[in-house]
């Protein structure tokens, strides 16, 4: 069920009706209910493997707990033993717990490879060694790498003590299908998360109107925005050879305003519809396309997936036994100074693969996770170059440098980006080729770009959506939108509130039927 249909909001209409009129302590139950029924839509076969997600880490969870519970009686009831006694004890018990959740691991993320990457490795196994293994071509159950990374790291933390198990298996069905962020995420944390979820909610209209201009937001950089540019990107990549020059520049700039207003616009009907109900979730992007270089653009753009893979497979592997080792080898053959960065090096590396793999089964996602690698590692190596030229020059720490920074790093995400557009490695590097090579400059003034699918008065909807988009991130950096309106008279808010569903419902781009096309990271 898609956020853009008509299905979502009858489902979402009846919800919020049951949720605030029957009885409080049931809440939490209509939300599983109501998010099982969501799920289902996308096919009743593809709650099999989210329920082998919730009973594998709900079973891992509370074994695990159970491990640390026996180790703590043990300890406190055997004062008298010596140190290397009790470490040897600890030690089997650690050892216990780890093997729990490699197993619960091993389960979750086996089901995740065979699905997603079963066909990637068997097409490239025919490419090179010229067999013909048949292709199965599973379809990717809806938000399962979402759901699957929530619930793994809730065991993950559950194995490192942070909080106790949840031991009502319910709850943790809610905590893993909670349907406003199955399609694409937030990646929350079962500590941030249950705080609200599982909490008894009052109507609150202060929460409802801030939820429901939020999502009211969301769609219109969805619908206004993100779509109405759709067909002009599929046009410029069904006809590569027609559309080169100065339409891949067209394209990487088309492409980052989509990807931006599609994906924020639906974190954005995420969070206010998750508030509307009361429940807070995890803010997911910080404005990234004010960012000055690739490290800060990170740090805001998909927060819970970089912190996903920051907190589970880039600290445990830099300080994992094989790793020191490692460290140790590079410094005694390398020097202290290259030998301390090797395990830094590794563990990026490996992390940008996995995000990029994670992105999707292709080559063009882990060359786009191993750009994204390099040009991270080459300017963390050149920073203080970078910092002796700026305070030689003498400008840094001015607007216009700020600008400048802002600028390179949009274009440079751009172009790393671009693989994603047009799915093929050769033919992407071809194309960003040829606005080197292809002269086709006068295509800007000769009217060609209205004939790609969209028309001037689409083009002036999208400038004018962008431009509104840029000024509210603007406001938005120094202080919340929200922060700014408390306080402000009603009247400005029912305006509000109205000019943004109508430029919704006039200038919103719909399929056929009124059905919106479905996000970009539904893939994923």
């Amino acid at each position: 069920m898609s956020f853009v249909s008509y299905k979502f909001f009858a489902f979402l209409a009846v919800l919020l009706l049951l949720y605030y009129l029957l009885p409080k302590r049931i809440q939490w139950m209509i939300l599983l209910l109501g998010s099982m029924v969501f799920y289902a839509f996308s096919g009743p076969k593809y709650l099999i493997y989210m329920a082998v997600t919730i009973l594998t880490t709900y079973g891992a969870a509370v074994l695990i707990e159970r491990v640390w519970a026996k180790q703590d009686v043990w300890v406190k009831e055997n004062k008298g033993i010596s140190r290397e006694e009790k470490k040897a004890y600890k030690a089997s018990m650690t050892r216990r717990a780890k093997l729990i959740l490699v197993l619960c691991l091993l389960a979750n993320l086996g089901i995740l490879a065979v699905i997603k990457y079963t066909d990637f490795l068997l097409e490239n196994l025919n490419g090179i060694f010229g067999t013909d293994f048949e292709l199965h071509h599973f379809l990717l159950p809806l938000g399962i790498s979402f759901y699957m990374f929530q619930s793994l790291g809730y065991v993950i933390d559950v194995y490192r003590r942070k909080y106790p198990a949840e031991k009502n298996i319910a709850k943790m069905a809610l905590f893993t299908s909670f349907f406003p962020q199955v399609i694409q995420g937030p990646i929350s944390r079962f500590d941030e998360l249950s705080v609200t979820l599982f909490a008894e909610h009052r109507f609150n209209s202060h929460d409802f109107y801030y939820g429901f201009l939020r999502a009211a937001w969301g769609f219109f950089k969805k619908l206004v925005i993100a779509d109405r540019l759709a067909p002009v990107i599929l046009t410029l990549t069904a006809d590569t050879d027609k559309y080169p020059g100065v339409f891949v520049l067209a394209n990487i700039l088309f492409y980052a305003i989509q990807l931006y207003a599609d994906f924020t616009g639906g974190i954005d009907i995420t969070i206010g519809v998750a508030r509307m109900l009361g429940i807070r979730v995890t803010e997911n992007f910080q404005r990234p396309f004010f960012s000055k270089n690739i490290a800060e653009y990170w740090r805001r753009w998909h927060i819970t997936m970089g912190t996903w893979f920051k907190d589970y497979i880039f600290y445990p592997l830099s300080v994992s036994g094989w790793m020191l080792k490692v460290s140790k080898w590079s410094r005694n053959k390398l020097g202290a100074a290259l030998g301390k960065r090797i395990p830094v090096y590794i563990s990026t590396i490996v992390v940008w693969f996995a995000t990029g793999i994670w992105h999707g089964a292709a080559w063009n996602f882990i060359v786009w996770g191993m750009l994204n690698c390099l040009v991270l590692l080459v300017s963390q190596e050149l920073t203080p170059l970078y910092r002796k030229f700026h305070d030689r020059c003498g400008f840094s720490n001015t607007v216009v440098w700020d600008c400048v920074q802002i600028f390179r790093t949009f274009w440079l995400m751009g172009l790393i980006r671009i693989l994603d557009v047009y799915r093929d490695v050769p033919l992407t590097f071809r194309m960003v080729g040829s606005m080197f090579t292809t002269g086709n400059w006068d295509a800007l003034s000769d009217g060609s770009f209205l004939k790609l699918g969209a028309a001037g008065l689409d083009f002036i909807v999208v400038g004018v959506g962008v431009l509104i988009m840029f000024i509210v991130s603007l406001l938005a950096e120094k202080k919340s939108i929200e922060g700014r309106m408390t306080g402000k008279p009603m009247a400005l808010h029912f305006v509000l509130l109205l000019v943004l569903i109508l430029a919704v419902v006039v200038f919103g781009a719909y399929g056929i039927g009124y059905d919106a096309t479905q996000f970009i990271y539904n893939q994923f």
